[in-house]
């Protein structure tokens, strides 16, 4: 694994650890997102600069196994010709091509190995930022669901709807059931107070009556006697 490999890891694992600490984690996910769209147009500017590297050691590998094969037909040439002297220069020469071309051969092997890796990590890159721009889309869909409960609730705090018509009307009628109840036991009581009154009254006239009756055989003794 390579450094640039090591380094997006912590990047991520730092993030996910995040999320679940701020109360804002759109702003936290932007910032990630912007890290890593620079991180992506740097690696795609390396995975170029690697590409067309890469693509000149080919060549010059190529290059070399050409002039050692060539040497090499020259060499056998001249020794069909007798010319063993110019054998000798041709294999001489067909001796360092062959070295270039391993030489030039492991270099291209491993830029070629570098840009395989560099291809997969920017291709985890993308992967990553359209993952991480999807789950900043559910947290903003999210965020907004929240802003608007809270203005429903500001609303319905302002309003005093905490209960519905139904029950405002029951408590009115309960509200004159009550009324009603208290007129007819003040009604009720006047009419007991007039009763009393009455009662009274006719309990005074027997008294005076029974008075009346006996001052007249008082009189009627005194008279007889």
């Amino acid at each position: 694994m390579s450094v640039m490999k090591r380094v997006r890891d912590m990047s991520v694992a730092t993030l996910n650890d995040r999320l679940e600490k701020t109360e804002d984690p759109v702003k936290l996910i932007d910032q990630f997102l912007w890290s890593t769209h620079q991180e992506i147009g740097k690696s795609e500017q390396l995975h170029r600069q690697y590409a067309v590297h890469t693509e000149h050691l080919y060549k010059q590998w190529k290059d070399a196994e050409q002039w050692k094969e060539r040497r090499e037909q020259q060499a056998l040439t001249a020794l069909k010709a007798g010319e063993e002297t110019a054998a000798k220069l041709a294999l001489q020469d067909k001796v360092v091509h062959e070295e270039k071309a391993e030489r030039y051969r492991d270099l291209y092997e491993q830029s070629q190995a570098e840009l395989n890796e560099l291809s997969e990590l920017l291709q985890e890159l993308r992967d990553e930022y359209r993952a991480v721009y999807d789950r900043r889309q559910f947290y903003v869909a999210r965020m907004e669901s929240l802003r608007l409960q809270q203005r429903l609730n500001a609303r319905l705090g302002e309003t005093g709807h905490t209960s519905s018509p139904g029950t405002m009307f029951q408590r009115l009628d309960d509200r004159l059931t009550d009324m009603e109840l208290e007129t007819k036991s003040l009604r009720d009581l006047r009419r007991m107070g007039q009763e009393m009154i009455y009662n009274a009254g006719s309990a005074v006239q027997e008294v005076i009556e029974r008075e009346l009756q006996q001052l007249k055989r008082k009189l009627q003794q005194d008279q007889g006697g």
